[in-house]
């Protein structure tokens, strides 16, 4: 890795540029915190270090980073073509979200077309009481641009994002759009918490994601006040070790406490949020706290894969858990998110604006 760009500083808030297999890689970094943000490839988010603990919120997934300009895939398959490059930590979805879909005469592969491309930067302000970088991509296949400034200022453990999407034709434009956040080790551990607004409801999502069934019941796909609902069928109380009390023989799930590693997956909406905001993590640690403009992103998808996933492309070694603000659902792609009335509407010409923020929270969650 060759540096580009080295710190002015050695103190307060500063930044640096550096290149990996051909893909700039941006730092921002300041007394608590050390983004790295690889502009090559989707402006994902790699990197979000709590530096008095040495301590990343971000998944690393176990695979050296390449650049997808470099290796083209072995084969032709749109989920395959996002998971071979994913790296972990988070990344913006854009204009589709899940499975590959097609719309407006246009296919999308897995989680859309912005996560593969390489974002134009610049960098706007580099003192010592502030650092920002200004990050910027057009779409190929639906006439948009996406713009994100990610700034820090000294001595505080928050990331501000400000986000502009704009409509550069004169036609309608129709698009899913979110933030692929994931957590993973060390920072996820079983039994966190997750905490949420007063009165969010669930819609779990049709089908099982992960070979060996599901932590909930469905049902009939009706939604659920949160956070506790009915075991998949067959599971013992014994057996979930995150039940919560129920009055009857039917075991319960509690989504708001991180599982074991093990069992099966799960894909869930969060929706009716009356703020957008969530904490994740346990009394006495650092915790994650990430705050959202819900009425750009109204929905929550909550994912978790918790290692029982022994084949492609986890192979057991996946033990994560997604808390990704959205504008739609469900993970099926774009044309079922025109279809339910979910997905943006995007005037002629028209722009719409997102900020959103990562916190740290040094002392923890209070006690439940």
């Amino acid at each position: 890795m060759a540096s580009l760009h080295r710190a002015r500083r050695n103190h307060g808030a500063r930044l640096s540029e550096a290149e990996v297999d051909g893909m700039a890689l941006v730092t921002l970094e300041n007394e608590l915190l050390r983004v790295g943000v690889l502009a090559g490839k989707g402006a994902d988010v790699l990197e979000l270090l709590y530096k008095p603990l040495d301590l990343d919120f971000c998944w690393a997934r176990a695979q050296p980073l390449a650049n997808p300009a470099r290796r083209p895939p072995s084969g032709h398959d749109d989920t395959a073509t996002y998971l071979d490059w994913y790296p972990g930590g988070w990344q913006e979805v854009l204009p589709s979200a899940g499975a590959p879909s097609a719309h407006a005469g246009a296919l999308f592969g897995q989680h859309g077309e912005v996560h593969l491309a390489p974002w134009d930067h610049e960098i706007v302000a580099d003192t010592a009481a502030e650092v920002a970088v200004r990050f910027r991509v057009r779409l190929r296949r639906l006439p948009l641009l996406l713009e994100r400034t990610m700034s820090l200022r000294g001595g505080e453990p928050l990331l501000r994002i400000e986000e502009r999407l704009v409509n550069e034709s004169g036609v309608e434009q129709r698009a899913m759009w979110g933030q692929h956040v994931v957590f993973g080790a060390p920072f996820l551990e079983p039994g966190m918490r997750i905490r949420l607004p007063e009165g969010v409801r669930v819609l779990p999502h049709p089908d099982a994601v992960g070979p060996r069934g599901r932590r909930i019941d469905p049902g009939d796909g009706a939604p659920f006040a949160w956070p506790h609902a009915p075991a998949a069928p067959g599971a013992s109380r014994s057996a979930a070790a995150d039940n919560a009390p129920a009055t009857d023989a039917s075991p319960t799930v509690d989504l708001s406490r991180v599982p074991p590693r093990g069992g099966p997956g799960e894909m869930l909406y969060l929706t009716d949020l009356p703020a957008g905001w969530y904490e994740l993590g346990r009394p006495g640690k650092p915790a994650f706290r990430l705050d959202w403009d819900v009425r750009v992103l109204p929905y929550l998808w909550l994912w978790q894969e918790l290692g029982a996933g022994d084949g492609y492309p986890w192979h057991g070694d996946a033990y994560v858990v997604g808390l990704e603000p959205s504008s739609s659902y469900p993970t099926n792609g774009i044309a079922e998110a025109v279809a339910n009335g979910s997905a943006l509407r995007l005037a002629p010409h028209a722009e719409l604006t997102l900020a959103w923020s990562a916190r740290i929270l040094p002392d923890g969650l209070p006690d439940a």
